[in-house]
């Protein structure tokens, strides 16, 4: 998928849930990019609370979009075209809350404003995303890299301490250098 049919999407997507005061987050590659990160190549994220997903689907749908219905039951899918928008309220099984929602910054992410999920929770998201069968250290050691100063790596380590697979990329980040977790994770 190329940056510039992502950041449509992205556009398309920001100004219908805005101008329906639906509130969201962007979340994923997208927020990972807008916050200095590497470009996203895959789909546009999007966080909100569980309550407002119909909604959001409903006026995604009126714009043109779409829907699937996944199999699985933490988020809910549109499609623009060949772009996937994931409408995400229970991201790693953790929901979406207002809280989550107001550790956002409005930010610019290509041609249009958005909140952007803070660097700490887009950390958290993508650490507890590893498992067995997804352990490509590679892309987190980069998106790491890039959003060091905007983390806070206590509460990563804290809010992802039940995973070995996030402890032993922290662990490298520490040996590394790319931060200092004071070698304790």
């Amino acid at each position: 998928m190329d940056e510039q049919s992502l950041l449509r999407t992205l556009t398309k997507v920001v100004t219908t849930l805005t101008a329906r005061d639906i509130p969201f987050t962007v979340s994923g590659g997208c927020a990972v990019y807008a916050r200095g990160g590497p470009p996203s190549d895959h789909d546009v994220d999007v966080f909100l609370k569980e309550k407002d997903v119909p909604s959001a689907r409903a006026a995604l749908v009126a714009e043109g979009m779409r829907p699937e219905d996944p199999p699985e039951d933490w988020l809910t899918k549109v499609w623009d075209g060949d772009v996937l928008v994931d409408l995400i309220f229970r991201p790693n099984y953790r929901p979406v809350t207002d809280d989550t929602l107001s550790r956002s910054d409005l930010m610019r992410v290509g041609p249009t404003m958005a909140p952007v999920l803070g660097g700490t929770d887009l950390l958290i998201d993508k650490l507890l995303v590893l498992d067995a069968h997804r352990c490509d250290f590679a892309p987190l050691l980069h998106i790491a890299r890039d959003l060091r100063e905007q983390v806070d790596w206590e509460r990563v380590a804290k809010e992802t301490g039940e995973s070995p697979y996030a402890q032993a990329f922290l662990t490298l980040l520490d040996s590394l250098s790319v931060v200092d977790l004071g070698g304790h994770p």
